[in-house]
């Protein structure tokens, strides 16, 4: 016979029938309609399947015709729920297991941003959470896709286009930022002048006349490529464009201490290993306070994730790493080498990289309470030019 509808849930019980009169047992059960299946003869007998509800339905019949049976299994989901039931803590268990895998399914664990370049992600992720969408926000208190499209558009200036997605537990908004024409600086009429006293080296006008050559010793202040072209009878105010470089001496004071300490890294360590849940950290190993005078602490994270979807929870370490204070020691000439070093990175930070120390003069030297001070002149060539408006009557 075939297998009865439903048969898991409502419980099978497997039999081993033996007796005189198996086959008049088998009859009675047809003839009382109940659905038996999987019958198989054995030695002395022979085993079937039968619903749970239909077993109950045998003794008067196994009394009529002296047959026994013995269970050999048990299947379905009326046993799996008795043996649920006695163990309680475990079913609490699985309980709690499905409710808080069912919740956490329910949640927002990740809102990323692409194809933003001019916009801040952060500025797409507050406008975002405005609007509702942000980790550990219930997915059903989300608004439709479209309709979250369309408040974003308004919110964020500069957009064309606002996708949102939600593919599980994570929300992805692409972006598609509105061509905006390039804008070009403004420029007014203009001269260049020396921002320094200075001896010209190089003078390269591409808009304007140039006013002095290589080697003219210039002030602060004077043109060295005008805007002002023509004579007195016609004259024509353009921009003034061109690079120009000289010879600058600056002066540095220097001071550099012989001995200083630095911290170093010893090569020891402990660990501390927390849990991470959302926003909290438990702490699993590394109890006890830290075994070292001096120390510093790195923090490494691990967050549990599967593809594309970061879940809220994860592994953190820090790492507590010994440090030793060390003396360094260093000769005169170290001491002047370091601050001339020092002293070079500082000319070109202020002036630019291309600029060039050209020769340097210690005026004068010193050593006094542990440093080592100088008095040094640079000679430097770098660019002198800079900016300056021309101001001039409408009416002329």
């Amino acid at each position: 016979m075939k297998e009865a509808p439903l048969s898991w849930l409502r419980g099978v019980v497997t039999l081993h029938l033996t007796g005189p009169q198996v086959e008049l047992f088998i009859n009675a059960l047809t003839g009382l309609g109940i659905v038996i299946w999987d019958v198989k003869p054995t030695k002395g007998g022979l085993n079937l399947k039968l619903l749970l509800n239909d077993f109950y339905a045998l003794r008067p019949l196994l009394k009529k015709t002296g047959c026994r049976i013995h269970i050999t299994n048990r299947s379905g989901l009326p046993f799996i729920t008795a043996r649920l039931l006695k163990r309680k803590f475990f079913a609490a268990g699985l309980l709690f297991f499905g409710i808080a895998l069912f919740l956490l399914s329910s949640m927002v664990w990740s809102v990323d941003v692409e194809g933003n370049e001019r916009i801040a992600a952060e500025d797409v992720l507050n406008a975002a959470r405005q609007e509702g969408v942000f980790p550990f926000q219930w997915i059903w208190r989300m608004e439709d896709p479209d309709k979250l499209s369309r408040e974003l558009t308004v919110r964020l200036p500069g957009t064309s286009w606002i996708g949102v997605q939600r593919t599980g537990t994570a929300v992805k908004i692409q972006i598609v930022e509105a061509v905006r024409p390039e804008k070009k600086p403004l420029y007014t009429q203009r001269h260049l002048v020396s921002r320094t006293d200075a001896v010209v080296t190089e003078i390269f006008a591409e808009q304007g006349r140039p006013v002095v050559g290589r080697n003219t010793r210039v002030k602060k202040g004077d043109i060295l490529i005008s805007g002002a072209l023509g004579d007195e009878e016609s004259i024509q105010y353009v921009v003034a464009k061109g690079e120009v470089k000289g010879l600058v001496w600056h002066e540095y004071n220097i001071n550099v201490p012989l001995k200083t300490e630095v911290n170093a890294y010893t090569g020891q360590r402990k660990d501390h290993s927390y849990l991470v849940l959302g926003k909290w950290a438990v702490q699993l190993w590394g109890y006890g306070k830290s075994p070292f005078e001096k120390s510093k602490t790195l923090t490494e994270e691990v967050p549990l994730s599967w593809r594309s979807i970061h879940m809220p929870i994860g592994w953190m370490t820090e790492k507590e790493l010994e440090v030793e204070v060390k003396t360094v020691t260093l000769t005169p000439q170290e001491a002047r080498e370091k601050g001339l070093e020092i002293a070079k990175n500082d000319i070109l930070a202020r002036y630019g990289n291309d600029s060039v120390v050209k020769s340097q003069k210690i005026l004068h030297e010193k050593r006094e309470n542990g440093k080592v001070y100088m008095k040094v002149l640079f000679e430097v060539e770098e660019r002198i030019a800079e900016e300056l408006p021309i101001v001039y009557n409408r009416g002329e």
